[in-house]
């Protein structure tokens, strides 16, 4: 599939509302890890971010002799945004969201966030939007 901006931004608004949410869930209610909404502040950051990455993603697969984007290439992408966020946090810290925040509890949830995101495109989009591939990734 070669996703258009505008398919990248439905399917990670989607994805990041739905999968991400619900994995964050056990992480903000304390069943895992400290608890508490910073997790869902940082979901919200991770998420609008990658609205503005998805423009420099697009960019990039223009670039390529293709024209496509690979889903290796997705998960390279969620390792530089791990470190942006991360270094966000670390360095200028984000509202909600405290510069003493447990960088072990932040890769935790994620990678949990990211692999759940990751997986859901690659499988069950394709099953409950049959027509979400060839149309850029655009499900509405």
């Amino acid at each position: 599939m070669t996703p258009t901006l505008l398919g990248r931004w439905q399917t990670r608004i989607l994805l990041f509302s739905t999968v991400g949410v619900l994995i964050t869930l056990p992480f903000g209610m304390g069943i895992i890890g400290p608890g508490g909404a910073v997790f869902f502040w940082v979901l919200l950051y991770l998420a609008l971010f990658g609205l503005g990455w998805d423009i420099f993603y697009q960019y990039l697969q223009k670039l390529r002799w293709d024209s496509d984007w690979p889903g290796v290439l997705q998960l390279l992408a969620g390792i530089w945004e791990a470190v942006f966020v991360a270094l966000l946090v670390k360095i200028f810290g984000l509202p909600g969201v405290p510069q003493d925040l447990s960088l072990e509890w932040f890769l935790l949830n994620y990678s949990f966030v990211w692999l759940g995101v990751y997986v859901a495109s690659q499988t069950i989009m394709r099953i409950l939007f049959p027509r979400w591939r060839f149309r850029g990734g655009q499900w509405l």
